[in-house]
């Protein structure tokens, strides 16, 4: 192991199965029951929650690829039941690990934000909203956004979606403010809630200091990712949060807790990138030819794909999420999962859900222009697409005429 001040060579495909080890896509399944998905949980330390749902949500999506079917209902259980796992702000909308609590605190403290002054100002002049909102959810019960009237002396200025959602905006600045929690979901809406019914008995709600905060994220980044640069760092968990994330790089690779590294194939000679030491085991074992990947199909909001520059700086794969583009100007399809298969990220997959007829139709298929569609790829593929169908409860798979055709004929045949 090379020494605090040393830099270590490793090559793009050694950092490529680094990350997939760490983000538990690489070699077998873990065992999808609750222990297994809280390992996995505390490796990716958030999973995205987004409105769309065309073959299901992305948090399980997320799940499913890395610990299989069986895994969701225990999901279920470490968010409602045992409280384990929270909603806050991450890089977005998030579910988060309650053992991290302190963390958020610090960003939950000082919202808003001096850029945001005028949201500071309208909440001091809506303090009749703000105080019945409290009120209510002091008497105990769950309430969604519509059980509070709108007491607002001062409408939101907005003149996009926002406008006029008085009492939607407050709630959301109360949450980003820790001051009120997401106790339930019914029927997707949020049900709101005070911190003492949220939070399980005993949870460390003491924010820690700005410089601990950097630095436990950026420790927990780096276990996450595998390998990284400031940059990648900067972007995932608490994008934007990373303030002194230099002099704490500094002082954790003197203190020997990450390690610079250099990515041949990836980076300039004088790009830096770092790797944990808590990873460093399953780094000598990835160099000494102790590997074993596998394929599988990723949400769209992925960890591993979550951030676009380093997924097209190490892995070589431009992806993009089409659901925003106008119709007209999408090159592959308004949902795309990408394709994972052994150490690369081979093409992307376009399905969708018909719930009406109990099938998970598939529009288009996608392989990378220099990806040959072998028998043991396209008996993977089949594989997760036959596990996606069971997942959402679909009885068939169907095949769109956008699929190539070699494509679609054999995955009938399948």
């Amino acid at each position: 192991m090379p020494t605090s001040q040393q830099k270590l060579t490793i090559s793009q495909v050694e950092a490529r199965r680094l990350a997939l080890s760490r983000q538990w896509l690489g070699g077998v399944r873990p065992s999808g029951d609750g222990e297994g998905l809280r390992a996995v949980l505390r490796s990716l330390r958030y999973l995205q929650l987004d409105p769309i749902s065309v073959v299901a949500p992305s948090h399980e999506l997320v799940v499913w690829s890395r610990l299989g079917a069986g895994a969701g209902s225990h999901l279920g259980a470490l968010w409602w039941e045992e409280r384990w796992l929270f909603e806050y702000w991450a890089h977005a909308a998030a579910l988060v690990l309650t053992e991290d609590y302190p963390i958020h605190r610090v960003s939950m403290d000082g919202y808003p934000p001096k850029n945001l002054s005028l949201t500071k100002v309208w909440m001091e002049a809506n303090e009749g909203l703000l105080a019945h909102i409290l009120t209510r959810l002091a008497e105990g019960t769950p309430l969604p956004t519509d059980a509070f009237e709108d007491r607002s002396v001062m409408e939101w200025p907005s003149s996009g979606w926002t406008a006029g959602r008085n009492v939607e905006r407050m709630l959301t600045f109360l949450w980003l403010q820790g001051r009120i929690m997401v106790a339930g979901r019914e029927a997707g809406r949020r049900l709101w809630g005070l911190p003492d019914a949220c939070l399980p008995p005993g949870a460390d709600r003491v924010a820690v200091s700005a410089r601990e905060m950097v630095t436990t994220a950026a420790e927990h980044t780096l276990r996450a990712l595998g390998v990284a640069r400031p940059l990648d760092i900067k972007q995932y968990f608490l994008r934007g949060k990373y303030d002194g994330l230099a002099e704490v790089l500094r002082t954790l690779t003197r203190e020997g807790r990450v390690l610079p590294v250099r990515v041949e194939g990836a980076t300039s000679a004088t790009e830096t990138w770092y790797v944990h030491v808590d990873a460093m085991s399953e780094l000598e074992a990835i160099r000494a030819g102790d590997w074993h990947g596998r394929t599988a199909l990723l949400s769209p909001f992925d960890n591993l794909v979550g951030d676009r520059r380093l997924t097209e700086r190490l892995w070589g794969f431009a992806f993009r999420n089409e659901m925003y583009v106008p119709k007209a100007k999408r090159e592959y399809g308004y949902y795309l999962l990408p394709i994972l298969h052994e150490d690369r990220l081979v093409g992307r997959i376009s399905p969708r859900r018909d719930r009406n007829r109990g099938t998970l139709l598939v529009e288009g298929l996608y392989l990378e222009p220099d990806v040959r569609p072998t028998v043991a790829l396209r008996k993977a593929v089949t594989g997760q697409l036959a596990d996606l169908a069971a997942l959402v409860g679909a009885t068939d798979v169907e095949y769109g005429e956008t699929v190539p055709e070699p494509w679609r004929a054999a995955l009938r045949r399948s």
